[in-house]
């Protein structure tokens, strides 16, 4: 599994993360078996979240892993929070609140990272500001960053932390390709050009920001799954005529595409399917073609320019 620099700290991840949101159903057994494959092929980075089966999900992990010093010290461990039923919430007591628990239910002294799970347009930015300094001064989070928000957003936030943001977690699948639309189609008049993310891609790689692409293999917002799917005839069909030539699954190529992207894409892969877990991992070792990563992308009815 190749390596990366989360924010080009010293913060080296596997390129491919296990996003643990289905972790809550499974047995504790289950759960061992597919967090040692996953250490197996080369995953050290978890992606956890407080909302991820109430805080279960983060609980059999730990349980799972049998976590200690020892085993702590080969993982990075990521989860966020500010999701609460109903509303978003990032003031200072909750976010504090939140860490604490979940590093309870982690059973571990530190987060690697600590994500503000989707934006509060109540947030008070200084009050984030208090809890990210008093939270990594104590030692329980190392860096910070956020998911599905805006440069903006990202520079209002920055403009009052000591400890600046670092990742922001994205949707972006072969069938969820705005970030990267408009970019291809600047200066025209056609609904791909519109800009509806403020131009993020590139604002991340100015900024040293991990894009972290959750859902890569799902369509729409959790619509269901693009590979072997009817509803995409076109797109398998390149896909898997890749996958024959590379001599791997579809889900790998699905996975090599968002990897052959220069801003270093992390993307978070939530099977739960140990033997896809496999197949997904070896998307490490697939190098796509300039042509084969445009052929994908049109066959997903994309149109160029």
């Amino acid at each position: 599994m190749k390596k990366i620099n989360i924010g080009n700290k010293k913060l080296e991840a596997s390129e491919i993360s296990l996003g643990c949101m289905r972790m809550a159903a499974l047995s504790a057994n289950e759960a061992n078996y597919l967090i040692n494959v996953a250490l197996e092929e080369g995953i050290n980075f978890f992606d956890h979240a407080d909302i991820y089966g109430a805080g279960t999900s983060e609980k059999i992990f730990s349980e799972a892993i049998n976590m200690n010093p020892t085993i702590r010290e080969k993982i990075l461990l990521q989860s966020k929070c500010g999701i609460r039923p109903g509303f978003f919430d990032f003031s200072k007591e909750h976010i504090i609140d939140s860490v604490d628990k979940i590093l309870l239910r982690l059973n571990t002294d530190y987060l690697d990272t600590l994500l503000l799970h989707r934006p509060d347009t109540l947030m008070e930015p200084e009050e984030v500001a208090e809890a990210f300094t008093k939270l990594h001064s104590q030692g329980k989070v190392k860096y910070f960053g956020v998911s599905n928000q805006n440069p903006m957003q990202i520079e209002l936030l920055n403009k009052y932390l000591n400890n600046k943001i670092i990742i922001n977690q994205l949707q972006l699948s072969l069938t969820n390709t705005g970030m990267i639309d408009s970019g291809l189609n600047v200066n025209m008049q056609i609904a791909p050009s519109i800009d509806r993310d403020g131009s993020i891609l590139e604002y991340c790689r100015l900024n040293d920001i991990t894009i972290q692409a959750w859902s890569p293999f799902q369509y729409g917002f959790f619509e269901g799954v693009f590979l072997n799917n009817d509803k995409f005839p076109v797109l398998n069909k390149k896909i898997d005529e890749i996958a024959k030539k590379k001599c791997v699954t579809n889900s790998a190529i699905a996975i090599a595409w968002i990897l052959r992207h220069p801003a270093k894409i992390q993307p978070i892969v939530g099977t739960t399917n140990v033997n896809r877990l496999k197949d997904i991992c070896k998307a490490s070792n697939v190098q796509l073609t300039r042509q084969e990563w445009y052929d994908l992308y049109i066959s997903a009815g994309n149109k160029l320019p």
